[in-house]
Formats: C-alpha cells, structure tokens, sequence
C-alpha cells in the first residue's frame, strides 16, 4: 500500500517536472517537420538575406542558421556536407560558403539579429524579421547600385528627350520655311 501510494507520487511530481537542459522550440510539430521546416528558413534566410516570420520561428531558426555560417568559415569538405546533411540544397550550401562565410569572418558569433515587427493582423502572432547583421551594408550597398542606375537611366533618357526636342525644332523650321 506504502510503496503504490509513493508511485503514485512519483508519477504526479513527473508531470510537474522542470524542463532543465530542454532547449529545443517544439513549434508544434513533429520532429521531422519541425527539421524541414527550419532547414527551408536558413535556405531562405541565405538566399533573400532577410526573412519575415513568426518571432517562435525566428528564434528557433537563429541557432541553427548561426551553426551553419559556423561550419561555412571551417571550409572544410566535413563541413560542407555536414551542412548538406542538414540544408539538402546545394546551391544555399554554396552561397553560404562561397560568401555569407567570408563576410562574417572577423566574427565571434552573432551573425543574425532578429528585428520585432509587431503583431500579424489576421491572428495577432508576433511577427519578425530574421537577418544577417551585415546584410545592412549589402543592402545599402544595393540601394546605392539602384540609385545610381536609375540616375544613369533618367540621364540617358533626358539625352534622348532633348535630343527628340532638337528633332522636333528642327522639323518645325523646315516646315515653316516649306510654308513660305
């Protein structure tokens, strides 16, 4: 009777147990989705430099993707198929090593930054942006590109406008002359 009675307590001080040493974020997903899942947000994350998702899925994608660019400045082939092992695309394996590695090379970690957004309006979930922490200067290194293009095009455009204008003048003359 002692000994069932103490079972029984066991059994219900099991369930209030403390999750000490449990990290993983379960996302409500098995463990195979919940692999594929974030496998894809890091391939996402490499490929767009910036990912908008729930703040849940950022901060447990963040681990890994931080893994990944830890493995991209080994350089190794060990590395490298570990990584394949764990993204399975080659061309995110690729970028990761070919250049989001060589960037954060005088980096002791922290690579990724979360950005809070707010809440999602359709069901209120806390939404963030998940991204590189030099993909700022890449990203205003992009908008300079584009900048500078757009002006390249409005000149070329403004060239040809006035160069239409001259056309049109020229034509003008000759035709008030004809009419003479």
């Amino acid at each position: 009777m002692e000994r069932a009675q103490s079972n029984r307590h066991r059994r219900a001080l099991a369930n209030f147990a403390m999750r000490h040493q449990k990290k993983t974020i379960k996302l409500g997903r098995t463990a195979e989705h919940r692999k594929a899942l974030l496998a894809n947000q890091v391939c996402s994350l490499i490929e767009h430099q910036r990912i908008r998702t729930t703040l849940a899925k950022a901060k447990a994608v963040r681990p890994l993707a931080e893994k990944m660019v830890t493995l991209g400045k080994k350089g190794s082939i060990h590395a490298r198929r570990t990584a394949f092992a764990v993204l399975r695309q080659k061309d995110a394996v690729k970028k990761l090593f070919d250049e989001i590695a060589p960037r954060t090379a005088d980096r002791h970690g922290g690579y990724t930054r979360i950005v809070k957004l707010g809440q999602r309006k359709s069901d209120s979930a806390p939404v963030a942006y998940l991204e590189w922490v030099d993909a700022a200067i890449l990203l205003d290194q992009e908008i300079d590109e584009a900048a500078e293009k757009k002006a390249r095009k409005s000149k070329k455009e403004g060239e040809q406008a006035s160069a239409a204008e001259k056309k049109t003048k020229k034509t003008a003359a000759a035709a008030t002359t004809a009419v003479r």
